[in-house]
């Protein structure tokens, strides 16, 4: 079984695209989706349109949560959260359709299944909290208590944007990285391709170049802010961002 393992898509239909023709190439028979369909990017309902080309298995995300969510708490968030971030909430809960937000909402946030006799956990964050970021930093000791809380063979994830994988009391961990936001200064859309067979699990992580000018032009058109254009085309996130402008 070849499983196409992606998330983080951030609303960027052409990285999206690119990672999905690189996966049918490569023989994937199933797609598997960590959350954060949304934030940032300019194509909110295109990226639902092109993953029902698909059968996919999908989780929500902190962002997706956040856009659902808006009209509730936006006088909160906007004394809290960060100007352009609560802007990308606003942005995207005014452009989703009708169809895509009742898609998102039907959503679990965690998801359990077999596969080739693997229990599968599939979350955003962690399987405590959406919000949890899992990354290579993460401590031995805190991935070791989620391998026991989990009851499951392998725990896939997305949030920290960080590709990695790693086996804790025989509880694989494993991100595939950030499809339409990478954090980590290289713009390429990132996802793995995992090869499960009888109880064994191969995995590849790839970075993918794809169409950036297209995604950033379209962030321009949409009249978003000029600082998602400069995420997308340097692989950074907000923060990062404003700490390179701060020193300069």
């Amino acid at each position: 079984m070849i499983v196409a393992l992606f998330g983080d898509i951030h609303a960027n239909l052409p990285a999206l695209e690119a990672v999905l023709d690189h996966a049918n190439t490569h023989g994937a028979e199933q797609f598997w989706n960590t959350g954060d369909f949304l934030g940032y990017g300019a194509f909110p309902n295109e990226i639902f349109d092109c993953l029902r080309k698909i059968s996919t298995k999908s989780v929500l995300g902190n962002y997706d949560y956040k856009v659902l969510n808006f009209q509730q708490k936006q006088n909160k968030w906007k004394k809290n959260k960060h100007p352009d971030k609560y802007l990308a909430f606003q942005w995207a809960n005014r452009q989703l359709s009708t169809e895509n937000e009742k898609a998102l909402r039907a959503l679990p946030i965690n998801l359990r299944f077999e596969v080739e006799g693997i229990e599968v956990l599939m979350v955003h964050g962690s399987p405590e909290s959406i919000d949890e970021l899992i990354s290579n930093d993460t401590p031995l000791q805190r991935l070791e208590y989620l391998a026991k809380i989990s009851n499951a063979d392998m725990i896939v994830c997305g949030h920290s944007h960080q590709p990695f994988d790693r086996q804790v009391e025989g509880v694989w961990f494993i991100n595939p990285g950030s499809v339409g936001r990478p954090d980590d200064g290289d713009p390429r859309a990132a996802y793995a391709l995992l090869d499960i067979s009888q109880g064994r699990v191969t995995i590849q992580h790839f970075r993918i170049a794809y169409d950036i000018e297209r995604a950033v032009k379209a962030i321009r058109k949409a009249g978003l802010p000029e600082v998602f254009a400069q995420m997308i085309q340097q692989g950074y996130d907000l923060a990062t961002l404003e700490s390179i402008s701060g020193r300069e």
